[in-house]
């Protein structure tokens, strides 16, 4: 009986915190909903990884990055790979051999480097900010 009751004990706390977990995963960043997994640039709007200038980091799971072309893009990455990095942590992208154009989740391979050690990120999706969207932006955010 006291095996069964321990047992359900930790089935509820096992529940409840896969509850939160998926609740704080859904949870809508600033702009809105994060676009759809794999939703990537059209190609007359692929961004070039040598042309990033600035970044910050929108909440734990959106990075906005700023292209050489003034556009802001949205970096939307998995698991909350962006909680505890803060706007002075450095982004390091990486293509894949011969590739420069970013255009889908998989061509933008990014990772946080704090205290020395680098968290390497899942890019679930990016998008190109509309000048509207930006505006929603605090300024502060802006990259």
């Amino acid at each position: 009986m006291k095996r069964s009751i321990v047992a359900l004990a930790a089935l509820a706390t096992l529940s409840a915190a896969a509850a939160s977990t998926a609740a704080y995963a859904a949870k809508d960043s600033l702009l809105g909903a994060a676009p759809e997994r794999g939703t990537g640039l059209p190609s007359g709007q692929c961004l070039r990884s040598r042309d990033i200038r600035a970044h910050t980091i929108a909440d734990s799971n959106t990075l906005l990055i700023r292209g050489g072309d003034k556009q802001t893009y949205r970096v939307t990455m998995a698991g909350g790979c962006l909680a505890g990095a803060t706007q002075s942590d450095p982004i390091i992208t990486r293509n894949p051999p011969g590739a420069d154009r970013i255009c889908k989740p998989i061509d933008l391979d990014i990772g946080i480097a704090r205290d020395g050690f680098e968290t390497r990120c899942i890019v679930e999706s990016i998008v190109r900010l509309s000048p509207e969207q930006v505006a929603m932006v605090p300024k502060k955010l802006r990259p």
